[in-house]
C-alpha cells in the first residue's frame, strides 16, 4: 500500500510539472512570452534604456533572438514531454531542473514581484521529489558511472600520474584551441 501511494505522489507531481511546463514551453513558441525584436511596446521603446525596469529589460533581452526562444522552448517541452513516461522521466527531470534552476535565479534577480518564481521553486521541488522517490535508481546509476576502481585496478600510481599527465596536456591542448577559435572568431 505504501509503494502505491508513492506511486501515485509521484504520478500526480510528474503529470502537474509537465502541464505547467508545457503552457510555459508552448507560450514561449506561440509568442505569449518576451518582447520579441520588432514588437516592443511603445510604453518600453520610448524609455531610455538606463530608465528600464528589470522585467522589461529582462524580457526584451530574452525575446531578442527568436532562435533562442525556441531553443528554451523546445527544451522546455521535451523535459516536460518525457516526465510522461517510466523509462524516460529521469532524464526528464534533468533536463528540466537546470532549467528550473535558471528560471529561478533569472525571476530572483530582474523581477519585483516574486509569484513566477515561486511556481518555478515549487516545479522545482516536485521534480527532486521525482528524485528522492528514485533514489535507488539514481544511486545505481552513480554507481556505476563513479566506479573507478575496474579502471584503476592493476595500475601502479606512477601509470596514474602519468595518466594525470597526459590528461592535464591534452587540457591545454583544448584550452588553447578554445583561444585560438575566441581570437578568430571573437568575442
Amino acid at each position: 500500500m505504501k509503494s502505491k501511494i508513492f506511486y501515485y505522489i509521484e504520478l500526480a507531481a510528474r503529470w502537474y510539472v509537465f502541464v505547467l511546463i508545457t503552457i510555459y514551453g508552448s507560450g514561449k513558441l506561440l509568442g505569449g512570452q518576451f518582447y520579441r525584436r520588432g514588437n516592443l511596446p511603445d510604453e518600453i521603446s520610448n524609455i531610455p534604456l538606463v530608465e528600464v525596469e528589470g522585467f522589461d529589460l529582462a524580457w526584451t533581452f530574452m525575446g531578442y533572438s527568436y532562435s533562442y526562444i525556441l531553443f528554451i522552448g523546445v527544451s522546455q517541452l521535451l523535459g516536460a514531454l518525457l516526465l510522461l513516461f517510466g523509462k524516460t522521466k529521469l532524464l526528464g527531470v534533468f533536463i528540466l531542473i537546470p532549467i528550473l534552476l535558471n528560471i529561478i535565479v533569472f525571476d530572483a534577480v530582474f523581477f519585483d514581484t516574486y509569484g513566477a518564481m515561486a511556481s518555478a521553486v515549487l516545479y522545482f521541488c516536485l521534480l527532486l521529489l521525482v528524485l528522492f522517490l528514485n533514489k535507488d535508481k539514481i544511486a545505481k546509476v552513480v554507481s556505476v558511472i563513479m566506479d573507478f576502481k575496474s579502471n584503476a585496478e592493476g595500475k601502479s600510481r606512477i601509470n596514474r600520474l602519468k595518466i594525470v599527465g597526459y590528461v592535464f596536456l591534452l587540457m591545454v591542448l583544448f584550452f588553447g584551441i578554445d583561444q585560438l577559435f575566441v581570437n578568430l572568431l571573437g568575442h
